[in-house]
């Protein structure tokens, strides 16, 4: 019988005293609440290991706590493998057009780029690697294996994944957040600090910054601006097809994630709906990509 996640949090250890928990909204992953405690707010985010999304919660301990003392995420006030308890940001959580904003962009480039080179020197203990390919060729078995509506559409996804891959190659290897949604962004009038690392692992930049301009719609312009600041120059040829080969991946991603939650999750949420969105983007973006050969 599941616990109700209520209950998790005003049992969990790390309280002064009686707790009345406050539900957010969000969280396709987690259930939140906002915990008011010793004077202090708090987010809890209660949720356990998610072996189809390749989500452990000690790598998101892990990820978390190296974040925080990277300076781009919230301290964790505890942690245990069904829950984890962070500072409260007061703040606003950013739009994908706050994202796509002049001044706003740079910002967020800036603290991807401490994402991918800075947590390292304080990640402590075993962490994840998150290579998209394999994510989408254990997800497309585990589509077949349940019993997916979505079997048919696999043999061509799962090629073009192989011709995405061949077509990456090489790649420079960082500390990944990727999960690049402007709802894991949130300005606190002095700062933006970057949340939620479900999904964090080591990985290609391009990945991160490939999820960044589909997630929040940036125009060829904008994609263009992002990469030059990220890497300082202006991207040659060949970079620009691994990254779009590499945004095609992300949305390929989403929507096999997608997919699989309509199997496995229990949260409210249209995902069917989602699929039907995200396997639109993906065919747009691949056939985009193919335009560039």
């Amino acid at each position: 019988m599941s616990v109700d996640p209520l209950e998790i949090v005003a049992g969990l250890p790390c309280w002064s005293g009686p707790v009345d928990p406050e539900p957010l909204s969000g969280g396709l992953t987690n259930t939140n609440f906002k915990v008011r405690d010793a004077g202090r707010d708090f987010v809890a985010r209660i949720g356990g290991d998610i072996p189809v999304h390749q989500i452990m919660r000690f790598n998101d301990i892990a990820a978390s706590r190296a974040a925080f003392e990277a300076g781009l995420s919230p301290a964790v006030h505890h942690a245990q493998d069904n829950a984890i308890v962070l500072d409260f940001i007061e703040g606003r959580t950013l739009t994908e057009e706050d994202v796509r904003d002049p001044l706003t962009l740079p910002m967020v480039l800036e603290i991807l780029r401490r994402c991918h080179h800075e947590i390292p020197r304080f990640l402590a203990g075993p962490v994840m690697a998150f290579w998209v390919f394999h994510v989408l060729r254990n997800y497309a078995r585990i589509l077949r294996v349940d019993g997916s509506g979505y079997v048919d559409l696999l043999p061509e996804l799962g090629e073009q994944a192989d011709h995405l891959e061949e077509v990456i190659g090489r790649i420079q290897m960082v500390f990944s957040h990727n999960d690049l949604l402007a709802a894991n962004l949130i300005d606190d009038g002095r700062r933006i600090w970057l949340i939620d690392w479900d999904y964090a692992g080591f990985n290609s930049p391009l990945f991160d910054l490939g999820g960044l301009a589909s997630n929040s719609d940036l125009d060829p312009d904008q994609e263009l601006l992002a990469l030059e600041i990220y890497y300082g120059h202006e991207p040659d040829k060949l970079l620009l097809r691994r990254y779009h080969a590499m945004k095609c991946a992300s949305l390929m991603r989403e929507t096999l994630w997608s997919m699989v939650s309509e199997l496995h999750s229990g949260l409210e949420f249209d995902y069917a709906r989602y699929t039907e969105e995200n396997l639109g983007r993906y065919h747009e973006a691949y056939a985009a990509f193919r335009s560039l050969d």
